[in-house]
């Protein structure tokens, strides 16, 4: 997994809210668990006039231009602006895993859903909750200045505007480490290797005849 450290990205405005897992990355897609590849369906139904398929090359369907990451104000855009309730629907990682792929590293809205919060730091992704009434003046400015870009401090815990504006956030502690270091639950669980290793060889000393084959 990537770590997160700080970020200066386009932003992209999705101005929806409860937006579930389903609509990220629809079931037809759930397949795989590869971790990767799912970037071309993400949002899938609204992205495209079609019904997507797995393994059908995407670069040949048609694009629905209403759709806000179709316009080209918004191509490259690595954070995700949205409304309340991101996230909520089914609990399939799959969202994740589609958002990364997609590019987007970090998420502001005023609230997730729960489990989809915590798959966003298993997988690379800053998910940043802020007041309603902020989100609602970061999507004025994200209108009114084609290019509008802020910058992600995770160790500051701070989103910064183009005007200079500092906008704290608040982070777990735990949720926080494992982002900054890259460390998904395999990364956390391989910190702890030589405790690993030294508790096979006690088990095996002491109960060998698990170990006969």
């Amino acid at each position: 997994m990537k770590p997160f450290t700080t970020l200066q990205g386009l932003v992209a405005p999705l101005d929806r809210a409860n937006v579930d897992t389903d609509a990220i990355i629809p079931k037809q897609f759930l397949k795989s668990i590869k971790r990767s590849g799912f970037g071309p369906n993400a949002f899938d139904e609204w992205r495209y006039l079609d019904r997507g398929e797995p393994d059908r090359d995407c670069a040949t369907r048609p694009l629905n231009p209403d759709f806000v990451l179709n316009q080209p104000r918004y191509q490259g855009a690595s954070i995700l602006l949205t409304r309340e309730n991101f996230g909520c629907g089914s609990s399939r990682e799959h969202a994740p895993w589609a958002l990364e792929d997609y590019g987007f590293r970090a998420i502001i809205a005023p609230s997730f859903a729960d489990i989809f919060f915590n798959n966003c730091f298993k997988n690379g992704i800053l998910p940043i909750v802020l007041a309603a009434t902020t989100v609602d003046r970061l999507f004025q400015e994200t209108a009114a200045h084609a290019g509008y870009s802020l910058s992600l401090d995770l160790a500051a815990q701070t989103v910064t505007t183009p005007a200079g504006e500092v906008i704290p956030f608040v982070v777990d502690g735990e949720c926080k480490h494992r982002l900054f270091n890259g460390l998904d639950d395999i990364g956390l669980t391989l910190l702890h290797t030589d405790k690993i290793k030294a508790y096979e060889a006690r088990r095996q000393a002491e109960a060998q005849w698990l170990f006969q084959t």
